[in-house]
């Protein structure tokens, strides 16, 4: 054994990252837009970075002339706002004409650089993969994506009413998946589907969980909690968080709340449906949806419509809850049930995607079969009369959400960045 390197110890561990979030930037306020989970994923994981003396700089579509082209978000994070096609929000789908304006800027800004400037590229999403695996391939460094979601997952799984994923994009996460050197994995459900639906090779697909501010999302007295979003303390709050589109399925709360009162009438004086979030892809353009069936079904007194709300006051919200409702048909994590189980408050959701790793189903909160809302309303009456069963969920509901954390989430995500950029034939030599 005497001469030979263990291979873990070839490992060369980057000192900056390039990271791709084209669509959607870190700066932007989650719940609104394209704005969600994805962003919070970037900020987390870059500031976590930066504290382990890497930087990171965040590559972005800028959508004003106002914007600074550059914003250190904490020192080592640097979010660099690229000129790509008209200022503005832009629907996605036409977001792929100005991949190349996109894909000079980046190459403008190594290029401004010392030589080697960066040691990967990580894309998030696939537009950001199709412009960052052209760039990585040009710098000569490794490539690493994050798909996020994917386009023949949600195809399988549409919300009556929304539209399909468009082939262009389908062609594209196939591209990619062939070309990146190493593809992340919210969940290993979300590894099973890149295998199944896209051919990925086993090897190349690391399952590194995202997770959850456990600083911010805490558990907290729910009757002062409820006092200070504004709400009697005796109120019943069901909670959505989330951009509000029929992907994520706000309705089935709307009408699982009109079956809930259906069942027990009595519960109308202090039962309110809070939805948080704002409006986002297909539901931009029907903006009175919610409004519209909530009135139709007789509950629109009840439902209490609020924008996207700060990381503190959306724990308030979380903490006020009886349970937050996450039906959504499609996830590939599922960060609000997370952060709400964060915060003691158990969670009713869709048995879909990254969902059944963000509950502990039966422990921390129940997953639901289907979208039918008469069973989630069978929960939700459930949670609200045996307070001792909400009481189990609720002290179980942090001790899952611990497990998901995002020093752990950093610490894997490094290990497959120096396995990356370790220099194969070396680190093949020493492993024979």
């Amino acid at each position: 054994m005497d001469g030979i390197v263990p291979c873990e110890e070839l490992a060369t561990p980057p000192s900056r990252v390039a990271t791709v979030s084209l669509h959607t930037s870190p700066l932007d306020q989650p719940g609104t837009g394209d704005a969600g989970g994805l962003n919070v994923y970037v900020v987390e994981v870059a500031r976590r970075m930066a504290e382990r003396n890497v930087a990171v700089d965040v590559f972005t579509r800028a959508t004003s002339p106002d914007l600074p082209p550059v914003v250190e978000l904490v020192p080592g994070v640097n979010v660099h706002h690229v000129p790509a096609g008209p200022y503005g929000l832009l629907d996605k789908d036409i977001l792929p004409e100005y991949l190349c304006p996109f894909l000079f800027g980046m190459l403008r800004t190594e290029a401004q650089g010392r030589p080697n400037h960066y040691d990967l590229v990580h894309g998030h999403y696939w537009l950001s993969g199709s412009a960052g695996v052209v760039a990585a391939r040009r710098w000569g460094v490794p490539f690493v994506q994050s798909m996020h979601t994917m386009a023949r997952v949600k195809n399988a799984a549409l919300a009556e009413g929304d539209s399909p994923e468009p082939e262009l994009r389908v062609r594209g996460e196939d591209q990619l998946v062939r070309q990146a050197d190493r593809l992340i994995a919210n969940t290993d459900h979300e590894a099973h589907q890149l295998r199944k639906h896209y051919g990925a090779c086993e090897n190349r697909i690391s399952t590194i969980p995202p997770g959850v501010d456990l600083e911010n999302f805490t558990p907290g007295d729910r009757r002062a909690a409820l006092k200070r979003i504004g709400l009697r303390e005796d109120t019943e709050l069901l909670l959505f968080v989330g951009r509000v589109q029929r992907l994520k399925a706000p309705d089935v709360l709307i009408r699982a709340t009109a079956e809930l009162l259906e069942r027990d009438p009595s519960l109308r004086s202090r039962l309110v449906v809070g939805v948080v979030g704002g409006l986002s892809g297909g539901g931009m353009h029907e903006p009175g949806m919610l409004t519209d069936l909530a009135r139709s079904l007789g509950v629109a007194d009840i439902v209490r419509l609020e924008p996207p709300q700060s990381r503190e006051r959306l724990a308030d919200h979380y903490r006020a809850a009886t349970a937050t409702v996450v039906p959504s048909y499609s996830e590939s994590f599922g960060l609000v049930a997370v952060e709400s189980q964060a915060c003691g408050t158990p969670v009713v959701a869709a048995h879909v995607g990254g969902l059944s790793t963000a509950v502990n189903n039966g422990v921390s909160g129940i997953l639901v079969e289907g979208h039918n809302p008469v069973d989630y309303a069978a929960e939700l009456h459930r949670l609200i009369t045996e307070p001792s069963w909400r009481a189990k969920l609720a002290r179980e509901a942090p001790r899952h959400a611990s497990t998901l954390n995002w020093s752990r989430t950093v610490d894997e995500l490094l290990a497959v960045y120096s396995e990356s950029i370790t220099p194969r034939s070396l680190a093949l030599a020493a492993c024979r």
